[in-house]
């Protein structure tokens, strides 16, 4: 279901805890099935519990409660713009309306091309050098203008 690389991966995270709390390095192993798999799917969630030794429940819980997990295939490029409060204020919502704009979708929407899925995301963090956007779960970008939001929708595109 994944690859050897990918197992050794899981294999070091599981390494990081006693044998019997092995289950302990779930939020991992979901991270590192859905960087090969894009996204997970069920039986991507089943073979990560059969492979930690715990109920599927408990795998389904985590990554249905985590927004970083993708539950469902997205776009090449998922943005997700802090809309909390403090991130409001500091223009994150206009922001926010920039890229619906730009991008001609609303927020958990993909854009025709299958190119970038917008995300909503709560509290990442960084409120001070809002308004700040998390891209594919990797690299936030802070103080971000419209012209910089531009800027990366256009870098984002390039790289096919």
């Amino acid at each position: 279901m994944l690859s050897a690389e990918s197992l050794r991966k899981i294999d070091r995270e599981i390494a990081k805890y006693p044998a019997e709390r092995r289950q302990s390095a779930v939020m991992a192993a979901l991270v590192i099935a859905q960087d090969e798999k894009g996204w997970l799917s069920t039986e991507t969630m089943d073979f990560v519990a059969q492979y930690l030794g715990i109920a599927p429940v408990a795998v389904y819980e985590v990554a249905s409660f985590y927004t970083m997990y993708n539950r469902e295939p997205l776009g090449t490029h998922k943005l997700t713009i802090c809309t909390c409060l403090p991130c409001g204020l500091q223009g994150s919502l206009a922001a926010a309306d920039h890229l619906k704009k730009r991008l001609g979708i609303d927020f958990n929407e993909t854009t025709p091309d299958g190119w970038f899925t917008l995300r909503e995301g709560e509290c990442m963090g960084a409120c001070a050098m809002a308004p700040v956007v998390l891209v594919d779960n990797k690299r936030m970008c802070d103080y971000m203008t419209n012209d910089k939001l531009d800027a990366l929708v256009d870098e984002l595109s390039r790289k096919s």
